[in-house]
């Protein structure tokens, strides 16, 4: 199974996608297409949507998570 996660961070409208196993993450440019749209528009209206993930937390930096700090 591909590691790889549809991403959008709370204050911002844009997504990213995340590929974990080539460690890169990029902005989602193209239009969202008939199965996307639809979570698009919940995130839109202020939903949180998960699937397939169980862990997700935003953290103030990159050096907080690797020290293993939860800003809480």
């Amino acid at each position: 199974m591909a590691r790889v996660v549809i991403l959008g961070i709370a204050g911002e409208t844009g997504l990213w996608v995340v590929d974990l196993d080539a460690g890169t993450a990029a902005p989602l440019t193209n239009q969202p297409d008939s199965t996307l749209q639809p979570i698009v528009n919940l995130r839109a209206a202020g939903a949180t949507v998960t699937r397939g993930v169980n862990v997700a937390v935003s953290v103030a930096s990159a050096e907080s998570a690797y020290s293993g700090h939860f800003d809480g």
